[in-house]
Order: C-alpha cells, then sequence, then structure tokens
C-alpha cells in the first residue's frame, strides 16, 4: 500500500467532489434525454429536443431543491438513520479527554460528539464543515475498548475529517440517495401504472422503466464503490501517525470485526460511513460487498501490524 501526503488526499476529495457535483446533473440530464428519445420514437428529433428543453429547468431546480435540502439537514437524517444522541461530557469526560487531545495536537476544532445506543462496536465521522462535524460512537466500542484502542478509533475518524472524506462520503450518498428514489419510481410506475395502459405501449414503458431502472442502480452503485476504498487505508494510517499506536487500532479493529452490527442502521448508503460495515453476519458476503466501500478489516489490520 503506498500511502500519500495529507495534503494530496484532501485535494484529491476537494477535486472529487467538485467532480460529483458537475458530473451528476449532467448524467441525470443524460437519462432524461434517453427516457424521452426511448419514449417518443415516433416523432421528429426536434420535437425530441423541444421536450427535452421543457423538462431541464424541472429536472435541475428539483435536483437543486434535493441536494440543498439533504446539504444542511444531513446530520439530522443520519441521526435518524442510526440512532445517534448527543453525548454529554457529564456523562463521559473520558471520551471527551480523548477527543480533545487529538485535536488539540493536530490544531482541529473539537467536533460534536454523538453516542449510539447499540452493544456493538462501531463508530462513524459526519459533516460537511467545521460547523456540521461530528464523531459518533455506540455504546458497545466504548465499554468494550480500553483507552489506547478507542483513541485509535477516535483519531481514525478525525482523519476522516482532516482529509475531508467525510464531505465527499456526504455528497456521495446524496446523489446515490437521488439515483435510489428515480429507481424506486420507476418500479412503482411499472407496478402500479404500466399495465393499465394498452398492450402495446405498456410494453414499451416496461421495457423503458427496467433499463432506466437498472441505469440507476449501477450509477448508484459506481458512485459508492467510486468513494476509493482507500480512504480507510488513508484514516488508519492518519490515526496511526496521530497516536503513534498502530497497535492499538489493530486491536480495535479486531474486537469491531467480532461485532460491528448496528441493529439501527438498515441503509447502505448510510453504512459507508462506519469504520466497518454495519451488517449481519449472513450479509456480509453477499454478492453486493463486491462493490463494497471498505476494503477488508483483516487486511487493514495486517498493515497496522507492519507498523507496529
Amino acid at each position: 500500500m503506498t500511502y500519500v501526503g495529507i495534503q494530496t488526499q484532501i485535494r484529491r476529495n476537494n477535486f472529487n467532489s467538485i467532480l460529483l457535483i458537475i458530473a451528476f446533473p449532467a448524467v441525470l440530464l443524460g437519462m432524461v434525454y434517453a427516457f424521452l428519445y426511448f419514449t417518443k420514437q415516433q416523432q421528429d428529433p426536434q420535437t425530441i429536443n423541444d421536450a427535452f428543453t421543457n423538462v431541464v429547468p424541472f429536472v435541475i431546480i428539483g435536483t437543486a431543491i434535493w441536494f440543498m435540502i439533504a446539504w444542511f439537514f444531513h446530520n439530522s437524517l443520519i441521526r435518524m438513520a442510526t440512532g445517534s444522541q448527543p453525548l454529554a461530557r457529564t456523562e463521559n469526560k473520558r471520551v471527551y479527554n480523548l477527543v480533545e487531545n487529538l485535536c488539540i495536537s493536530k490544531g482541529m476544532k473539537t467536533p460534536q460528539i454523538f453516542i449510539i445506543e447499540d452493544d456493538s462496536l462501531n463508530a462513524f465521522a459526519s459533516g460537511v464543515n467545521e460547523r456540521t462535524y461530528s464523531v459518533s460512537l455506540s455504546r458497545g466500542i466504548i465499554d468494550k475498548l480500553d483507552d489506547d484502542e478507542l483513541e485509535g478509533v477516535i483519531a481514525h475518524e478525525l482523519s476522516h475529517i482532516r482529509n475531508r472524506d467525510v464531505r465527499l462520503m456526504i455528497i456521495s450518498i446524496i446523489f446515490v440517495g437521488i439515483f435510489a428514489f428515480i429507481a424506486e419510481m420507476a418500479f412503482r410506475s411499472l407496478r402500479f401504472g404500466a399495465f393499465s395502459r394498452s398492450k402495446k405501449n405498456g410494453g414499451a414503458v416496461i421495457l423503458i422503466a427496467i433499463a432506466i431502472s437498472a441505469v440507476c442502480y449501477l450509477i448508484a452503485i459506481l458512485l459508492r464503490f467510486g468513494i476509493s476504498r482507500s480512504r480507510e487505508y488513508m484514516a488508519d494510517a492518519g490515526a496511526a501517525e496521530m497516536t503513534r499506536k498502530p497497535y492499538a487500532l489493530a486491536s480495535a479493529l479486531r474486537k469491531i470485526d467480532k461485532d460491528p452490527f448496528i441493529e439501527a442502521v438498515q441503509r447502505r448508503d448510510v453504512a459507508q460511513l462506519f469504520i466497518e460495515n454495519p451488517q449481519p453476519e449472513e450479509k456480509k458476503f453477499s454478492l453486493g460487498n463486491f462493490f463494497s466501500t471498505h476494503p477488508p478489516i483483516q487486511k487493514r489490520i495486517e498493515l497496522l501490524d507492519q507498523f507496529a
């Protein structure tokens, strides 16, 4: 594994964020044009172009509204999806001391701290700027890790914040959510509306809906997979550098690997935020995990052991 400097990683993540923001509307508009083209094949190209021109403002405005709502309320939405609640300093000074000491050592502003009331072991960072950055820890990870191990996990999440990984992941979650919504609406239309049409038109609509839904789903997978797995390696390396205790994070990952499943987390898009994908054991080896955003945890442990 070849590591790059933090500034290089930050620039790379900033560039990828801008690329996603630019590329997504282009891909979405391309899909709209394709839909119009295949549903209006009997009409002349100018009619198709006129229809597309009329639809474009609504697509752009709708996408912008969705993005802005998700951008400004993502913390609340993620808290709802994970069941996390604010952790008061008086409730756990140990966690606050670990977070603040690490932040001071790197000149960072202390993020908000949340707790997930679950005995399993997991954690994640989220946010798009200093005002919204946060670190969430499960009750299990707080209670079952010693100070060095918990410090390693917190340093890993702080590294995601320093590297701007969290902002990139939030943008990807927003865009994947839009694609997922499009796919769901296409299948709902197929299920409840297409069969009420004439046989000829119904067959065409069915095929077009299936094709567009497949494209939406594929793009969603590629977006998720496109947020490079190397970000976890980078965060592990950042934690090792921050704490100078790579063995502690490796030990924490071994414990996390035994029980990472957070019951409240059912959405795959939110699951990519966690230090380890919080899935039940029977789902860890599904086909979808070939497109996982997390590298194998054993590989991460092996790399950390090399620093020890």
